[in-house]
């Protein structure tokens, strides 16, 4: 099975993707949303997390030979970049959102040295401001950014738009187009509820607005 495929399959048995057209999601930003992912559910099952850290290792061999570092971004990705990170033999570091406003105030926590190869774990990629936040933290602190990695995006054009934008490398491991056929091919969402699903992603400002 293709990885977009696989880890969509995975992610759809353990419930950290949840469809729900009829039912919005409400998420923080105030959105409607007919779909909610939690990739924290993913590090409860060990076949699971192994599939994730294992194609993500694939792909950071294949795109990145070079890196000498791994970023895991707080709080999702802290996790999936440590075994990342461990099965490659690389060092780890974590940013936060903001700097600590207390003791040594780091944004960026762990060890790491001006110039090293760095590519930066994400969880999962909505319209890229907080990962992209990431990845500005790290730049300032001089490191080479080699690319981002991702378990699963929406694809949400202004996502795509901040990362150009920003010359931000980016690669995922699923996508939204890619479970929506899954979700489909296997009943989990009725064919009558295909459309809906496209049009909240052209437009999830507004989708489920009245």
């Amino acid at each position: 099975m293709e990885t977009d495929k696989l880890i969509a399959s995975l992610l759809l048995q353990i419930k950290a993707i949840k469809l729900s057209p009829a039912s919005p999601f409400t998420w923080a930003s105030g959105w409607k949303s007919p779909i909610y992912c939690d990739n924290r559910k993913t590090l409860s099952y060990p076949l699971v997390r192994k599939t994730i850290r294992d194609e993500f290792v694939i792909r950071i061999r294949d795109e990145y030979p070079d890196a000498q570092l791994i970023a895991g971004v707080a709080t999702g990705a802290i996790a999936h970049g440590i075994l990342v990170a461990e099965a490659m033999g690389l060092p780890f570091i974590y940013v936060r959102p903001e700097a600590k406003g207390h003791g040594l105030g780091n944004q960026i926590e762990g060890d790491y040295t001006v110039g090293m190869k760095t590519v930066i774990i994400e969880d999962l990629i909505s319209t890229g401001g907080s990962s992209l936040a990431a990845f500005k933290a790290l730049k300032i602190a001089g490191l080479d950014i080699q690319g981002m990695l991702a378990i699963f995006t929406y694809g949400f054009r202004i996502s795509e738009d901040n990362f150009k934008a920003a010359g931000c490398p980016i690669d995922t491991l699923s996508n939204y187009g890619s479970l929506l056929a899954l979700a489909i091919q296997t009943g989990e969402i009725l064919p009558e509820y295909e459309n809906i699903l496209k049009q909240w992603r052209e437009e999830p400002d507004r989708w489920g607005r009245t």
